[in-house]
Order: structure tokens, then sequence, then C-alpha cells
């Protein structure tokens, strides 16, 4: 065992607490509803990019490449000055949604190089150019840019032209789980020498300001030149200082505080030496913005660094015990040996890796992984209800946002789907992040599945929160899926041994959350289900999630195919649970018996099917009192999702559940319509497996068809999300008041639906790849070599399921590759990207990817589901 898996097994026992500090920061806790106290629900400008240096949060810190103990009391993150902009960079800018022509979006440039699980080693890497910040031109030329125009990133300024920039590589090492080394190495990449002012600072959440708290920690300058850390909850720790070139650093305080005086222009009633305090110091020389008598609830360690061109210098601190009498005498030696046990741990993991670049790219898709855990707090009800020390929120609060969540209260680490543009957990996003934890770091995923069962996360109806914007809205049903692969992922890394606990414990928690969907979402109770958007945003003819006449309503192709998924997932869990507990077989039957009704549901539903076998498709239903049923005749990822409710059963696992299949055979025989429409049930598969699926041979290749033709859905860079036969024949669904039209677009959005920020009209996306990928595997597993399916369609090219699988994979992990020509289609067009060697081995993890070229686009750091393509580069997949 290594000694990272060696640590992982210590903090898991219970022996020592690995984890008590880690990258726990927010990127970006300005513009979050956490923060949002406003009577309209306008978090953006509640507090603005501009307001945060300025004001103390309620709920969270932010930071760059900052980290924080598990409950965030203490804070340690950088700060940077280039002597020309404006304020210090301690936080990363971007742009809110009405700023950017495409929504949302960070404008900065980072990376996430490296973090081990434990995150006793972890690196990223910020470019912070030598020039002024451009600040003003990003905002400017966004709002000018109109929706059809990409969008104006920071790569595209002239700020990284001929080098002039520094490389500022952050590292932190743990010699124990309470004795973190933080290692800043700053590299001049321009032609000449350069000065930067290099802060690590120091902080405490606020926690005394709201009136529930009344003791109030403090930071205090010691002899020695470090800074003392008095808190309750945190004892024996200090940062100690290192000296460069034989200078010390200044060390600055000020108060994590409102400036009042700035913002609102009344004096704070209790404090001074406010928040921005060191800002104000070292940008504006205002000396009496930090506290002379060097205390406060913020600090700092002031170095100025002039550095020649092409040269690097060094800053060191480490956060440990007041007792170390040299703390820098082994601080070489404990980074040198975290670095080569984290080389350990993925050279043991990327075993069977060949390629050197697929090693990178994956090691930082992980890093990625790793570094958006986040401690993410938010008690709603004390958030609707306001606090002691102010006045209570504005009238009305409660029908804004997530009035029906009062029993909601988190405080926890949590895996984000970015920390910059998504700084809150997602429902659905989170059980993909899973799979790619669970490579690494298991009990960390099994967690993650089991926090949002909890009963202070999931609703006493038993909905789970889909994200703070709207805790209300429905993801599709994806965790018990996710729960069945990490349990299976870690079943076969333990040598076959399952936590059967484990899975026992979400299989109670999900039949909650399988009875809301059925209750909630089934209005009719046919079997046929809406749900709403269902996490694909505006992939349909018009919002589906939003309110619609009296007995108008959608029958959803997605909403019923992710059930029958649910109802086969649960009904995989039972029969496992049931080698040990016979009682479980009964659970597997009620399962199975759903499925088959919404499988005959989804095939015949009323006057007209979900089914389309004129276009062998799949689409969803318009129900009007004036026109009836109406097949919304759009080619998406809608009627792709059928193909995911699959499930293949061994001859040798069902010999073991004899009730089970007593049960089923009764069930089968006296329901013969059933078996026959969906399933091969009585057809034994390869090597005598059983099939359940929503599709038939016939179905599922008249499916295929669309799915892997380069005309409509398969790029070359996996399945878009929107058939391209739409681009030149978009869908028009008209109405007396308007005409609603679905057109391809392969890049960014042109609609203004969900505000613009979100595209399944044409890209590709990670997640539905993947399920289409693994659902492959799955069918493969029954059918075996025998059945062939033309790929790409009209090749005259005949493959086996399992070889399109492997296909579809290649297309996907092309889209990170450099290829023969040394490109990576993600980085598009941008020369510096693609060739410079100061950016191009460095990865970002992309929300999702042009349809046509592969290049990524929205959220840039969207590991988190993206993260699924260290999955794929591993040699062998789940199966």
């Amino acid at each position: 065992m290594n000694e990272e898996r060696q640590r992982q097994e210590e903090a898991k026992n219970g022996e020592l607490p690995w984890h008590r500090f880690g990258p726990y920061l927010s990127e970006r806790q300005w513009g979050t509803v956490r923060e949002d106290y406003s009577a309209t629900g306008d978090a953006w400008n509640y507090i603005s990019h501009d307001h945060a240096r300025s004001r103390a949060y309620r709920w969270g810190e932010e930071g760059l490449g900052g980290i924080s103990d598990d409950r965030q009391f203490l804070c340690l993150a950088v700060g940077l000055w280039n002597g020309k902009d404006p304020i210090l960079k301690e936080r990363l800018f971007g742009l809110t949604g009405p700023e950017g022509n495409h929504g949302e979006d960070v404008k900065e440039c980072y990376y996430y190089l490296d973090n081990t699980p434990t995150h006793s080693y972890m690196r990223m890497l910020y470019k912070y150019p030598q020039h002024a910040f451009p600040y003003d031109w990003l905002v400017q030329e966004n709002a000018r840019r109109g929706r059809s125009k990409p969008e104006f990133e920071l790569t595209d300024t002239a700020v990284f032209h001929e080098n002039n920039y520094f490389d500022v590589s952050i590292e932190y090492a743990k010699a124990s789980p309470t004795d973190v080394l933080l290692l800043l190495t700053v590299s001049n990449r321009s032609a000449h020498s350069a000065t930067i002012h290099v802060l690590p600072q120091l902080w405490f959440r606020n926690t005394w300001a709201w009136g529930e708290q009344d003791d109030q920690p403090q930071l205090r300058a010691t002899a020695a030149g470090g800074i003392a850390i008095e808190h309750a909850r945190l004892t024996g720790l200090q940062l100690h200082c290192d000296g460069v070139a034989g200078e010390e650093p200044v060390l600055l305080f000020c108060n994590n505080e409102t400036n009042t005086q700035r913002l609102f222009q009344t004096a704070h009633p209790h404090a001074q030496y406010y928040k921005d305090g060191i800002n104000n110091y070292v940008v504006q020389e205002e000396k009496g913005a930090v506290n002379p008598e060097q205390s406060g609830t913020k600090a700092a360690a002031h170095y100025v660094l002039t550095i020649p061109a092409g040269q690097s210098q060094t800053v060191r601190v480490r956060l440990g015990s007041p007792d170390l009498a040299a703390p820098f005498a082994d601080f070489d030696q404990v980074l040198q040996q975290r670095r080569r046990e984290a080389d350990v741990f993925y050279e043991e993991l990327q075993t069977g890796i060949t390629s050197s670049d697929a090693r990178n790219v994956q090691r930082q898709a992980l890093a990625g992984m790793l570094w958006s855990k986040q401690f993410y707090y938010y008690d709603v009800a004390e958030w609707l209800s306001g606090d002691p020390a102010f006045p209570p929120p504005p009238a009305g609060r409660g029908s804004i946002r997530n009035g029906s969540w009062h029993h909601l209260n988190n405080a926890d680490i949590i895996s984000m789907p970015d920390k910059w543009e998504y700084p809150w957990y997602a429902a659905w996003d989170l059980a993909f992040h899973t799979l790619p934890l669970a490579m690494v770091d298991s009990e960390f995923a099994k967690r993650q599945l089991t926090l949002l069962l909890q009963d202070w996360y999931m609703h006493p109806n038993g909905q789970l929160p889909a994200y703070e914007w709207n805790f209300s809205d429905v993801n599709p049903p994806v965790h018990a899926w996710a729960a069945w692969r990490v349990y299976k992922i870690e079943q076969k890394h333990n040598n076959g041994k399952g936590d059967y606990p484990f899975l026992e414990g979400v299989f109670h928690r999900l039949l909650l959350n399988f009875t809301w969907w059925v209750n909630r979402k089934d209005r009719s109770g046919r079997n046929i289900f809406e749900g709403g958007f269902l996490g694909l945003d505006n992939i349909g003819v018009f919002d589906r999630s939003a309110d619609m006449p009296e007995d108008v309503y959608i029958d959803q192709a997605d909403g019923t195919s992710w059930m029958a998924m649910y109802a086969l997932d649960l009904m995989r869990m039972a029969l496992e649970l049931a080698r040990t507990n016979p009682v479980y077989q009964d659970m597997a039957s009620k399962f199975f018996e759903h499925f088959l009704y919404i499988a005959e549901a989804i095939a015949k539903s009323g006057d007209q099917d979900l089914w389309d076998d004129d276009d062998g498709f799949y689409y969803d239903c318009l129900i009007t009192p004036e026109a009836g049923r109406q097949a919304l005749k759009v080619r998406s990822m809608v009627g792709l999702i059928p193909l995911f409710a699959v499930e293949v059963l061994d001859e040798n696992m069902l010999e073991q559940l004899p009730r089970f299949v007593g049960r089923m055979n009764w069930f089968l025989n006296n329901r013969p319509h059933l078996a026959s429409l969906v399933s091969h049930w009585q057809e034994p598969g390869q090597g005598q497996r059983r099939l359940l699926s929503l599709l038939r041979g016939h179905r599922m290749k008249l499916l295929l068809r669309r799915m892997l033709d380069e005309a409509e859905f398969l790029s070359d860079y996996g399945v878009r999300a929107l058939s391209r036969y739409h681009l030149e024949h978009p869908y028009v669904y008209r109405t007396p008041e308007k005409d609603f039209t679905v057109q391809y677009v392969p890049g960014e959005s042109d609609s203004s639906m969900f505000g613009g920020n979100s595209n399944w009209r044409g890209p590709i996306w990670f997640p539905v790849n993947y399920l289409i990928i693994e659902s492959l595997e799955r069918f493969h597993h029954y059918y075996g070599d025998d059945f062939k399916v033309e790929y790409p369609t009209g090749s005259g090219r005949y493959s086996t399921l399992l070889e399109i699988a492997d296909a579809l994979t290649a297309r996907l992990t092309k889209l990170f590759l450099r290829g023969e020509d040394g490109r990576r289609p993600i980085f598009g067009d941008d020369k510096q990207l693609q060739s410079d060697p100061h950016f191009r081995d460095h990865v970002l993890f992309h929300e999702y990817f042009h349809g046509d070229n592969g290049k990524g686009l929205g959220a840039s750091h969207q590991t988190g589901w993206t993260g699924l393509i260290a999955r794929l580069l591993q040699p062998r997949r789940p199966g």
C-alpha cells in the first residue's frame, strides 16, 4: 500500500484527520443565492465583484488557490498585486449573467494541476498579467457582443502577448493533518524584470457579527514574525512566514468586517480596519487602513519580489504548531517527499495507460475533481428569517426562492460542478462526479451520495434538492445509478468485497425519492412522466419547467425513460442485497414489475405513441384541450435517453434468487403482452443472460441509425445533443401568439431561454455521452458479437456494440489529447493555447463542447461531470 493510500486508511479508521484541511474555499461567494438578502432575488447585484473585497460574508468564504479547515473557521489563500491593478488580486473575476453575451463566466486563466485524496499534496497554477488586468474591457466587450458572437475571453485581450505575465504556482504539502506547507513559486515569463507583491492571507470566516455567537477569534503578530491564531475551535496553530533574500515580510492586520463607510456611507458600529484594509494599504497606500497594533481577524504577510526576466522566486509559509523551532528546516524535504508520493499514487492508478499525454490529462482531470471540493453552508430557515443582529429580510422573501425548504441545513464538504460559475451543488451533476471520485477516494464518493439523502437535505416529501437557485427544480433521477456504479467500482477495487451497509442505506432512502417521482410527476397514473426541464435546459421547444395553462402538459420521453432506468437501478440494487437478505427479493420484484409497466407506457401511450416508427425515434408529446396529442418532432437527446434503461441479468445470479424468479415467472406468464413488448426474457442471450430494456433489437437499430449518422448526431468528438438535421430543417411549433423554433446550434446558445447560459441544441455533453457508452456496453453484454449495426450510418461498415462504444470513447477522449498535428480540439483556434509550451499541456475541462469542431465552451472549469474523462481514459471502463 502506497503512502497516500495509507493516509486514506488512517482517515477512514479515525486514526488521523487527514481531511481536516483542504481546498474547501469557494472561488466565488459574491453573487450567490446564500448571500442574497434582496427583495427581488437579484443575487448577482446584491453583492457584486466590486463589493466583494469590502463585504463580510454570512455563509462562506472565497479565495485564490485557498484552503480552509473542514468547518471553514480558518482560511488561507493568496493575494497578488502587479503594481498596476486598481485592486489586489484576491479572488477570481468574471461576468454575471446579464453582463456576459452567453451568461456568467469566469474571466481568468488558472489550472488545477495536481491533488491527492487526502490533500497531502496539491498544486495549481494562476497566470497573472503584468499589465493592468482588463476588468473594464472584458465587461464592455462582452456587453457589446450579441449571442451570435463568441465570448470575449482573457486570452483574447493583449495581456498575455509577448509573455508579459507571471506564472504563480501554488503548492501545498502536509507534514501532518494540521501542519500545512505553502510554497508559492512566481515565474516571470516576460523579457524584462518585473515586480510583484505576494500576500499569503490568513483570516477567519465571520461567525460573530450575526447575533448568534459572541466570542470573536483573533490573529496576532508574534515576536518571531509569525501570526498567532486564537480560536476556540482551532488550537495549536500559527502561521510561520519565511524571509526572502534576507528580508522578512511586513505583517498587515485588519478585520473581516464590512466596510460600511465605502458601501453604505455609514460608520460601522463595532469595527474598524475593515475587510478591504490590506487592499487599501497596499494599492492605495492608506497607512491607516491596517491595525498598527498588529491584531485582527484578517492578516497578510506582505512580500515584494523583483524578478529578473525568465527567472523565478519563491515564498514559503507554514501553518502548523507554534512550537516549531525551525519551521523551514525540513520544508523542502517534506514538499519533495509529498510530490514523490503523489507520483507513486498516480503511477499505480494509471497502470496500463501508455500515453504520457493521456496520463497528464487524466491526472489533471482528477486534480480538478479534488480541488473542486467546497465547504457549503446554507441553513434555509435562518436565511429566510434573517439574523438577530440585522433587520429582517424583505417581506415575501419565501415566495422568491426556496420558501418550501425550511428543513434544509447544509454544512458539509461537497463536490461542486465548479467553484466559480457553479459554487453550489446540483443533484444530477453530483451523481456523475462520484464516478471519477470513486477512482481515487471511494469513501468520499459514497459520502457524497449519502449526503443528499439525509433528512436535512432531502425534502420530507422525498424530493432531492436540485440546486440553490431553485431547490424545487427537478433533475434527472440518476442517484441510484451512481450509487450502484460506485458500489461496483469499489467492489472491483476490493477484490469482490462490496460495501453492503452503504448500498442498503442508500437503497432505503431512494425508495422515498422514487415514491415522490411516482406521486408527483405521473399526473394521470399512466406511468408516463413529466419532470420539467430535467437538466437539459433549452433542449425543448419551450421551457418544460414553466407553468402551463390548465389541462396543458407534456408527456416526456426523457422523463419516462429516466424513471424506467431508475426502476432498473433499484431492482439491481435489491438483487444484490438479496444475496445476503432474501427479503430484498420482494423489493426486486416490485421494481421489475414497475419497469415493465413504464416500458409498456412509453411504447404505447394513449392515441399516439412516444415512439414514432416512421422516424425511428422517441419524441415528447404536447397535450392540449384544443389539439389533443401532438408529437414535438425534435430529434434531440430526449429521444436517445430510452437507451439508458437497460439491465442484463446473469443466469447464475438468478439461480440464487428463487423467490424473485418465481414471482417474475408468474408475472410474465400472466402478463405476456408486457414480456413480449419490451423484453427478450424468454430468449436467453450471450452466456444465458437475460435482457431488460425499453428497446428491442429492431427499435434499437432504428434509433442507433439516427445516433450514429454523422449528418445527424454523430460528431467527430461524440454524440451531439441535437441532430444536425435541424440546421437546415428547424423545428417550428406555431401558436397564434408566436412561433417557437428549435435549430441546431453547435456552439454557444442563441436562445434567451435559461438566461442564454446553456445550450443543449447542438453541443456535446459528457454525462449523456458517458451513459450512451455504458448502455452500449450493457447491450453488447447480452447480444454479443453477432449483433452488429452500421457505423457510421451510411458507411457500409458494421461493428459490434462494444466496438461502437470504444469508438465513441475514442471520439470523446480525442477532445483533450494532442493529435498528430499537436493540437487539442478543446483549444479551438487559439494559437497560444495550442503551441505555447507554458500553456499547451495545461488542460481545461469545459461544461460542453462545440458540436462540429470540439472547442470547449461554457464553464471553463466544470471538471465535475466532464471529469468523467478520467474514467474513459482508463484501459478498462466499468462493466
